[in-house]
């Protein structure tokens, strides 16, 4: 069992709006997990989806399939 700690990491697309998520990247090599949480509660739950699962909404993401 590995006990990493997750690498939070925020888009440079957040531009600081304060509506941002969090990745955690660092943790789809060894566990195949991307784990998601809000910026703003980053004690609050986090999400946590296979890392196939978290590229397809990202593939999702750049192709426009969620207007706003």
């Amino acid at each position: 069992m590995t006990t990493e700690t997750p690498v939070w990491f925020t888009s440079s697309y957040s531009n600081n709006g304060g509506e941002c998520v969090e990745v955690a990247i660092n943790l789809v090599a060894s566990r195949g997990i991307v784990p998601v949480r809000d910026s703003k509660v980053p004690a609050g739950p986090v999400l946590t989806m296979p890392a196939t699962s978290f590229a397809c909404f990202v593939s999702g993401v750049r192709a426009g399939d969620f207007p706003v």
